[in-house]
């Protein structure tokens, strides 16, 4: 995907979030680390520049709700957790860059549960990779990219990685997420 299929998607997610709601407020997007929360803060500012609503956004770390935690991050490198609002009734937007194993995705659920009890989760990603391991799919899908477990996914954000892009790459590692 190139620079402008990504504006496109973020701005198609965008849309997607608010159609179903009568009170955008209702809302809450929470970016997972680390592209996850770029990508959640490019949705959030589509929002705001097109539409005129102020939507809560967060930021979730699931490191230590990953059940690899203890076999495969022997240094895990732990990042923020910050939701800074309360999640009870609210209808809430999970949005990382890659969607793989599933395994991610029920840690992030884990750790929401922690902070409190939102009325519905739904899941956003710019790439199914496919390989499930777990019954999760997403909500909001930027595009399906079928691949071989030796393949990786990279999705580049402007603001970390000095450029918007997303590239399949061999890689002989096997986690996921």
């Amino acid at each position: 995907m190139s620079a402008d299929d990504l504006n496109r998607t973020y701005l198609r997610f965008a849309h997607q979030f608010l159609e179903p709601h009568d009170d955008p407020q209702q809302l809450a997007i929470i970016g997972m680390q680390t592209r996850g929360v770029y990508m959640g803060k490019r949705i959030v500012q589509y929002v705001q520049e097109k539409f005129g609503y102020d939507i809560d956004f967060g930021m979730l770390d699931v490191t230590f709700y990953r059940d690899d935690f203890r076999t495969k991050l022997k240094m895990p490198q732990v990042k923020v957790t910050e939701i800074p609002f309360d999640l009870y009734d609210r209808d809430v937007v999970l949005v990382d860059d890659v969607l793989y194993t599933g395994r991610t995705v029920r840690s992030a659920m884990d750790a929401l549960m922690d902070y409190g009890r939102p009325r519905s989760i739904k899941f956003c990603c710019m790439v199914d990779r496919g390989h499930r391991e777990l019954p999760i799919c997403a909500d909001y899908v930027g595009t399906k990219l079928p691949t071989h477990v030796q393949e990786e996914v990279r999705v580049k954000v402007k603001t970390l990685d000095n450029e918007d892009a997303v590239y399949v790459v061999e890689n002989a590692d096997e986690e996921g997420g």
